[in-house]
């Protein structure tokens, strides 16, 4: 009798236990459903916020916006999700910057899907010229310089760079130089790249459009101080939301180190 009594009390603990198992995955489920519905509405109402906010700078209800000091940007980088990537939108975006006053802009998409279509770009836009070495003091307002530039434009530069950087390493070891000099450091890295050919100029502001928060790939050693900024797919770009990236960019106070 102990012993049927034993086998009962243990299958109903077991019942319990699964029970509770049973009830706190309910439960987890749960509050993960009620979090990410919460996350959503935050995200819808931000996006609600953001849509107004852009469609009253690009009326001009919101005066502040149109008084940028658009001389603060020197080199601007957009950076397009290369499955994001449609002309018009690119061309579309193009004219607004040069409306704003844009004077040097860079364009990067990871697989050169840009690149391949820069006549089209140049042929489509009179204002624009391709972008050469010096163009950073290129003043003419009737004129934007625009670069291309793509993921293997970073990877080759680096290769190339390394090569160089490999071949005075060569020289030094050969002339027995001291132990000190045969040490590569990021200064050596950036003259490198200077010399062959792939420094280019440092930009101001890099502008993502796409849906991954980061830069994809651009070229590292020329973002030490610039400011990136997410803008959301290229299909819902707005004229507000870009006039109001580039305003807050011209009141950050930059300090730089040694």
């Amino acid at each position: 009798m102990s012993y049927s009594n034993n086998m009962v009390a243990a299958d109903n603990s077991e019942k319990l236990v699964a029970w509770t198992t049973q009830a706190n995955n309910i439960a987890h489920q749960l509050l993960w459903l009620i979090i990410h519905v919460i996350i959503n509405i935050f995200f819808f109402l931000l996006g609600i916020v953001d849509t107004l906010e852009s469609h009253l700078i690009s009326s001009g209800v919101l005066k502040k916006y149109e008084a940028i000091n658009v001389e603060k940007l020197h080199y601007l980088a957009i950076v397009v999700d290369s499955e994001d990537v449609q002309k018009m939108k690119v061309l579309q975006l193009l004219q607004w910057l040069a409306d704003i006053g844009v004077k040097h802009v860079c364009l990067y998409d990871t697989e050169g899907v840009l690149k391949k279509s820069k006549e089209i770009i140049l042929e489509k836009l009179s204002f624009v010229k391709l972008f050469e070495e010096g163009d950073e003091n290129f003043s003419d307002p009737r004129v934007m310089s625009l670069e291309f530039a793509s993921q293997s434009d970073g990877k080759d530069a680096l290769a190339r760079a390394a090569n160089l950087l490999f071949m005075k390493h060569l020289k030094l070891r050969s002339l027995g130089d001291a132990q000190e000099e045969k040490i590569f450091t990021e200064a050596h890295m950036v003259e490198a790249l200077k010399d062959v050919g792939s420094s280019g100029p440092e930009p101001d502001l890099l502008l993502v459009y796409g849906s991954a928060r980061c830069h994809l790939g651009f070229p590292a050693w020329r973002l030490r101080y610039t400011e990136i900024v997410h803008m959301g797919p290229l299909n819902s770009m707005k004229y507000g939301s870009l006039l109001k990236a580039i305003y807050n960019f011209t009141l950050i106070r930059q300090n730089y180190g040694q």
